[in-house]
């Protein structure tokens, strides 16, 4: 049975320095993500970014690995989200899903979705659909 989830989130993005000749070559923005969900799902994120802009203002793209740690309603455990975003010209196109078996402890078998929301002031927030397969 798929659950839904909201709730506010806390984010700092940390931009790092290219690390080797190849990272210096490639010109990708690399950055480490720092998170701490509220609401049912109370927990923190630990994660690496990486970013690409373009000379087309509002085009650029990013892909993110991020390790959730905590609570899912009540259940306790980890697992891994996947981002992979674009803005194409100021259009935004954003899939952060649960990388498949990533679930352990009490979260082991969940899979879903999670859809981000940024205010207009800047508050992050999030909405997450989920299912977990029973145990057998």
């Amino acid at each position: 049975m798929s659950q839904r989830v909201t709730g506010p989130f806390d984010v700092k993005i940390t931009p790092q320095k290219p690390d080797t000749q190849i990272a210096r070559a490639a010109n990708l923005g690399r950055l480490t993500i720092d998170k701490r969900y509220h609401g049912d799902l109370e927990a923190i994120a630990k994660g690496e970014m990486l970013a690409a802009q373009t000379e087309m203002k509002g085009s650029a793209g990013y892909v993110a690995l991020e390790r959730v740690t905590g609570k899912l309603k009540g259940r306790s455990g980890s697992f891994v989200l996947q981002h992979n975003g674009t803005m194409n010209r100021g259009a935004a196109e954003l899939t952060v899903t649960v990388v498949p078996d990533s679930g352990a402890g009490e979260l082991r078998g969940l899979s879903g979705k999670m859809r981000i929301v940024i205010a207009p002031d800047g508050a992050h927030s999030y909405e997450f659909d989920f299912t977990i397969e029973p145990r057998t």
